[in-house]
């Protein structure tokens, strides 16, 4: 997570050498793969035994890259149809994975097991046995499915900004999730990472402030783009933009800081007795 962080500000610097929408897509490939890995962290405390091997989470980050630069430069119907089957078809395995905590397969099989599921178990197999966990795969599909179809009908000229959207939202949802089971299973939050929380949320609030003011765009001309500079603002040397990234990479900082200490009131508990939710 933290090389992740540093190569995203390589990254970062590569694309601000000459902003244009083909190079958009180096500022964002490594807000995906810290996102996933991000979400990969808090499912390996509750689950590490079914976690993604090191290799399929890496296969899975490959193809997300790869279809993050698909959509810049082949933006077609034809890939948006393919992009929606397999956003929909990954929302069902991924739900069921995280339902099922990795007991449910998928094969050839597995819609002979659905039908005798229904067969011998009738009405009572549409009544949740995981309530907590059937909550947050409704909600999540819910938004996942609202973005699908919100990028089917719009097809978005900026897709690097709406499929980094679809990461950031699940992350966030799940971040949400595994708060609110901490609390309501009364686990204890270090006070440190209670501090890095309300670090991270005030700088994230200064920084979306200075990101919102869209001095310049790449979208536009360079002479179009010139019109919305503004006189610098710190040191004479920086202007908006620049505080922006000031932020906001303090604020990923300490976002990666909470992830990493969230349970560390766990460190003295046995495995078996940690609460898996």
């Amino acid at each position: 997570m933290g090389l992740a962080l540093m190569i995203e500000g390589i990254m970062s610097a590569c694309y601000h050498v000459c902003p244009s929408y083909n190079n958009f897509q180096f500022d964002t490939s490594f807000m995906y793969i810290m996102a996933v890995l991000n979400m990969l962290k808090i499912y390996q405390t509750r689950h590490p035994d079914i976690n993604p091997h090191a290799h399929v989470a890496y296969m899975f980050i490959a193809a997300v890259v790869l279809v993050g630069v698909l959509g810049v430069l082949y933006g077609s119907v034809y890939f948006w149809a393919a992009f929606g089957v397999v956003y929909f078809s990954m929302c069902i395995i991924i739900s069921s994975q995280i339902y099922y905590m990795g007991r449910w397969k998928f094969n050839l099989g597995v819609f002979k097991r659905l039908f005798l599921m229904v067969r011998q178990d009738r009405f009572h197999c549409l009544k949740p046995m995981y309530c907590d966990r059937m909550i947050l795969i409704f909600i999540a599909n819910g938004v996942n499915i609202a973005l699908c179809v919100f990028g089917l009908m719009t097809r978005p000229s900026d897709f690097p900004t709406y499929f980094l959207s679809i990461f950031i939202s699940n992350l966030m949802l799940y971040f949400i999730y595994y708060i609110i089971m901490k609390v309501r299973c009364q686990e204890k939050i270090p006070a440190y990472a209670n501090l890095f929380s309300l670090i991270a949320l005030v700088l994230w609030g200064f920084a979306l402030y200075f990101f919102t003011t869209n001095l310049t765009s790449w979208e536009a001309t360079p002479a179009k783009s010139r019109e919305g500079n503004h006189a610098c603002v710190l040191f004479d040397f920086f202007d908006y933009h620049d505080i922006w990234h000031f932020l906001s990479s303090s604020a990923m900082f300490f976002s990666f800081l909470v992830l990493l200490t969230l349970d560390d009131a766990l460190w003295l508990v046995d495995r078996d007795k940690i609460l898996v939710f």
